[in-house]
């Protein structure tokens, strides 16, 4: 195991290189000119410009200003945003406890939904629960993000009046309601995914002998269900949920846009607008980082969910 990890931790090294190439030419495609953009639209020289231009090496060529860059990387400088004259490292300190909530809260609520509802559909296969469950699932899977997150704040902010729309509250249980709405628009797609992921896998465990034959022993049902079926069923739900919760801080971008939250996605989108280029550069690459151990940590589990798996 540790043999196989070492060696994850390495192939890290060429992604990460080849995804920081991504990040940097990507973000240069920005339309507007950063420096007009950090004087804010007030008379200047050409000279101060072009002084600005020195000091943050935009006036030179794009593959020295990625090397730059990519040394005050190695070293955990992300940058000084061009916008705020803050720290980048700083900003995504300062706003990933937000993300980091919305995406807890969202997978929180995908797990207390999503396994009982597949558990029911494999149970229930063919019948109007499993009926309801499957439509349910293909709405949520279709539904984009920030469309499921627009119908929420009509419906319940608007029309019913039950949750706030904006904003992220002050003191924890208000945090807590604030968070709600944002948390489910996020959690919807990947709870209708999971859902089906278990009934698929549970309708397969339940057909296999060794279940077959506890239930022949006259096991208690919901032993059979939950010792027995859930566990084997859980190395697919596993793989789908590792992979989303990497997508999770992906769909933030959106979420915290349409709901009005400081975290990471605001970050981005308003580095976006203002050609901020180390606040998209540092936040993108940060949120890739993060995916990529996720997936580590998924393949490591697999070991801990089944004994019957091994790495060499």
């Amino acid at each position: 195991m540790f043999n196989y990890v070492v060696r994850r931790l390495l192939l890290l090294i060429p992604i990460m290189f080849f995804v920081s190439v991504l990040i940097f030419g990507i973000s240069r495609l920005a339309p507007g000119d950063p420096v007009l953009i950090m004087v804010g639209g007030h008379q200047t020289t050409p000279e101060v410009l072009e002084n600005i231009r020195v000091k943050y090496h935009l006036n030179e060529p794009v593959w020295t200003q990625y090397g730059y860059w990519l040394k005050d990387a190695l070293g955990g400088n992300l940058g000084e945003s061009f916008k705020m004259k803050q720290s980048v490292t700083g900003m995504i300190k300062e706003r990933l406890p937000l993300t980091l909530q919305l995406v807890v809260m969202s997978t929180i609520m995908t797990l207390i939904l999503a396994i009982p509802l597949g558990i029911m559909s494999a149970i229930k296969k063919q019948t109007w629960v499993d009926y309801t469950a499957s439509l349910f699932a293909l709405a949520g899977v279709s539904s984009p993000v920030f469309f499921t997150g627009v119908l929420m704040v009509l419906l319940f902010s608007f029309k019913l009046n039950w949750l706030p729309a904006f904003g992220a509250g002050t003191g924890f249980v208000d945090n807590l309601v604030h968070l709600l709405l944002p948390s489910f628009a996020l959690a919807v797609n990947m709870i209708a995914l999971s859902s089906r992921i278990t009934r698929t896998g549970m309708i397969d465990v339940l057909n296999t002998n060794y279940m077959q034959t506890a239930i022949a022993k006259g096991l208690p049902r919901h032993i059979i269900i939950l010792k027995h079926g859930l566990r084997n069923a859980l190395i697919p739900l596993l793989t789908v949920t590792g992979l989303q919760v990497g997508f999770l801080m992906v769909g933030t971008v959106l979420v915290e846009y349409t709901f009005g939250l400081g975290g990471l996605g605001s970050l981005i989108i308003n580095g976006v607008q203002t050609s901020d280029y180390p606040v998209v550069q540092g936040t993108t690459l940060f949120m890739v980082i993060v995916f990529l151990v996720l997936n580590l940590l998924v393949d490591v589990l697999y070991a801990v969910i089944d004994p019957r798996i091994r790495y060499q």
